[in-house]
C-alpha cells in the first residue's frame, strides 16, 4: 500500500514535467500541479453538500470546477504546455466561486464563498511573473464590483439552514485563510532560498565586506591598504603534464588541488584572489587589515607546498608548485559590472608575481620585505641577488619552514635551487 502511495505521488509530481525545465519552473509546476490535485476531492464534496440541501444547481458549479480542473490537468500531461494550464487554472478559481455567489444570491446569502477568488492573484504571485499578479488581483476586484452591481437583482435567500450558512461563512474564511498564508509562506521562503544561493554565489566571488559593499553602494569599490602580502603559486610543468592526460583528468587533478587550497585559505582566514589557469593567487591584509598578514601566507604556502609534495603526477612524478610571495602596499577593488571580479595592483603584486615565475621547483621564493617580517619564526635561506624582470637586481630568500632558528644559507640547497633555475 505504502508502494503503491509513493509510486501515485511520484506519479502526480511528473504531470508536465520536461527534461528542459529548470529548476524554478519545474518547481511551479509541481506545486500547481499537487494543489489542483488536492482541491478536486474538495470540489466533489463541496458539490455534494449543496445537492444535499437542495440547491441542485450549486452544485453543478463545484462538480463543474472539478471536472474541468481534471480535464486541464490531463490536457497538461499531455501537451505540457505550463501557460495555457496555468491559465485554465486561475482562471477556474477566479470564476467558479463567483458564479455560485450568484447562484446562492450573493454575497451573504453565499457565505463569502467568493473570498475563494482571492486565491487567484495569491497564486499568481506563485505560478506566473510578477508583472502579471497585478492583473489578477484587478480581476478580481472587477467580479468583486460586479457582483455588488448585480446584487439587487439576485434572489434574497436559498435553501440552506442558518446553521449551514455561518458553518460554511467560517469554513471559508478559515480555509482561504490558511490556503492563502501556506501560498504566501511558500513564497517567503522561495525568496529566502534564492537570496540565499545568490549570496553564497556572491561570496564566492567577493570578500563579504566587498559584497555588503557591492549591494549598498553604486559608485567604485577601491582601498588603499599601506601592509599587505600577495603570494602566487604555479604548478611547475603543467603544460606537458596536461598534454598526457584527457580534459577531465586535468580539470579533476587542478580542482582537487586547488579545493584543498581553498580549504586552507579558509582555516587561515586569507582571502583568495583567483585562479588563472593552473596560478592561484591569494592575498593577507585585505579587505581586512591584519598585522600577521605575512606570517599568514607563510603558513599556507609551507602547507601547500608540503600537500602538494604527497601528490605523484601520472609521470610518476611529485606535484611541485613555484611560490612567491611579497609584501607592501597594494590597491583593491572589484571591476567590470559583468562577470566582475575582486582584484588587486601595484608593485607589490607584480612582484609577487615575479618571485613565483623566477623561483625554482618545490620551493617558496620571497622577497626581503617578506623576509623581514618573517623574521624570528620561520626558516629562510639566502637565495642571493637575482635580476627580476621589470625590477633589476633584487635580494630574494627561500622559506624552508617554521623554527626560531636564525636565518642562515645552507650553501647545498641554494646550489641545487639555483641549477633547477637554470636548467632548461
Amino acid at each position: 500500500m505504502h508502494e503503491m502511495a509513493g509510486r501515485l505521488w511520484r506519479a502526480v509530481l511528473a504531470i508536465g514535467a520536461d527534461p528542459r525545465d529548470d529548476p524554478d519552473l519545474r518547481d511551479r509546476k509541481r506545486l500547481l500541479v499537487v494543489a489542483a490535485v488536492m482541491v478536486l476531492p474538495a470540489g466533489l464534496i463541496w458539490g455534494a453538500l449543496y445537492r444535499a440541501f437542495d440547491e441542485p444547481l450549486a452544485a453543478t458549479i463545484p462538480w463543474g470546477y472539478t471536472s474541468l480542473s481534471l480535464a486541464s490537468i490531463a490536457i497538461f500531461a499531455l501537451n505540457r504546455r505550463f501557460p495555457l494550464f496555468r491559465l485554465a487554472q486561475l482562471s477556474l478559481i477566479l470564476l467558479l466561486p463567483f458564479l455560485l455567489m450568484l447562484t446562492l444570491g450573493g454575497f451573504e446569502a453565499s457565505s463569502a464563498i467568493i473570498l475563494w477568488s482571492l486565491l487567484c492573484p495569491f497564486g499568481a504571485l506563485l505560478f506566473s511573473e510578477p508583472r502579471e499578479a497585478p492583473r489578477w488581483l484587478i480581476a478580481f476586484l472587477g467580479i468583486v464590483a460586479l457582483g455588488a452591481v448585480l446584487q439587487p437583482l439576485l434572489r434574497p435567500d436559498n435553501a440552506l439552514p442558518e446553521a449551514v450558512r455561518f458553518l460554511f461563512f467560517v469554513l471559508n474564511i478559515a480555509t482561504v485563510s490558511t490556503v492563502a498564508f501556506v501560498l504566501l509562506f511558500y513564497f517567503a521562503v522561495q525568496r529566502e532560498i534564492a537570496l540565499g544561493k545568490a549570496d553564497g554565489l556572491l561570496l564566492n566571488i567577493l570578500p563579504k565586506v566587498i559584497a555588503e559593499k557591492l549591494k549598498n553602494e553604486s559608485g567604485i569599490i577601491a582601498d588603499h591598504f599601506e601592509s599587505a602580502s600577495i603570494l602566487f603559486a604555479d604548478v611547475v610543468d603543467f603544460t606537458p603534464l596536461s598534454a598526457a592526460l584527457g580534459p577531465k583528468e586535468v580539470v579533476g587533478l587542478l580542482d582537487g588541488v586547488f579545493s584543498h587550497f581553498d580549504g586552507l585559505v579558509e582555516e587561515i582566514g586569507l582571502e583568495k584572489i583567483k585562479t588563472i589557469g593552473d596560478c592561484y593567487m591569494v592575498a593577507a591584509g585585505v579587505p581586512a587589515p591584519r598585522p600577521d598578514h605575512a606570517r599568514a601566507l607563510a603558513l599556507l604556502a609551507l602547507e601547500m607546498r608540503d600537500y602538494c609534495s604527497g601528490i605523484v603526477t601520472p609521470g610518476g612524478r611529485p606535484l611541485d608548485l613555484r611560490i612567491g610571495i611579497n609584501s607592501g602596499p597594494v590597491v583593491a577593488g572589484v571591476i567590470g559590472r559583468r562577470k566582475f571580479i575582486y582584484d588587486l595592483w601595484g608593485d607589490a603584486v607584480n612582484t609577487a608575481s615575479r618571485m613565483e615565475s623566477q623561483g625554482t621547483p618545490g620551493t617558496i621564493q620571497i622577497t626581503a620585505a617578506t623576509r623581514e617580517l618573517l623574521e624570528g619564526e620561520f626558516v629562510c635561506e639566502r637565495r642571493g641577488t637575482i635580476q627580476v624582470k621589470g625590477k633589476g637586481e633584487m635580494e630574494t630568500w627561500y622559506l624552508v619552514g617554521r623554527g626560531a632558528q636564525p636565518d642562515v644559507a645552507d650553501p647545498s640547497v641554494v646550489a641545487a635551487a639555483d641549477a633547477a633555475y637554470a636548467s632548461p
